[in-house]
């Protein structure tokens, strides 16, 4: 299903995925990787179970199929919600430098591509959440500033 945002003709997979954020939000405070697993399961279709490194391996699925990114983080695609939520996924359960070279060596996405810098915004983000210094309340204004055009 896809429930991007419509604008002029083009979904916008970036608002979507802010708005998602935004839902997530009100969940049970204190639960930061359960939180960011669940971003994955609804952003990329990752499921929370044990299995949850085959659907990552495979690239997820779009969810939010569009647009709306920052030019440097626009791959031409309309798989870049779901490659966010992926990372994010993935970085919730094995931390952000395993995620990072499974990316650059497995994905094979340098860090000087436009999946490579959404990867390391990724990576902030979990990070952030994290360490509390973003909050799922204010995730999705952080998304937005940091993700949209």
């Amino acid at each position: 299903m896809n429930r991007s945002h419509s604008v002029a003709g083009v979904a916008d997979a970036c608002a979507a995925l802010c708005a998602m954020a935004d839902r997530l939000a009100g969940r049970e405070a204190g639960a930061e990787r359960r939180y960011l697993v669940e971003f994955g399961r609804a952003g990329a279709g990752i499921p929370s179970g044990p299995l949850w490194f085959v659907a990552a391996g495979a690239g997820g699925r779009n969810v939010f199929r569009g647009r709306g990114f920052r030019p440097e983080l626009d791959d031409g695609s309309n798989g870049q919600a779901r490659h966010f939520a992926g990372i994010v996924a993935t970085a919730a359960r094995i931390g952000a430098p395993a995620t990072r070279w499974l990316s650059v060596h497995v994905r094979r996405d340098g860090l000087d591509t436009a999946d490579g810098r959404l990867t390391e915004v990724a990576l902030e983000f979990v990070t952030g959440i994290r360490s509390g210094d973003i909050t799922p309340a204010d995730a999705s204004a952080w998304l937005r500033a940091r993700l949209c055009a």
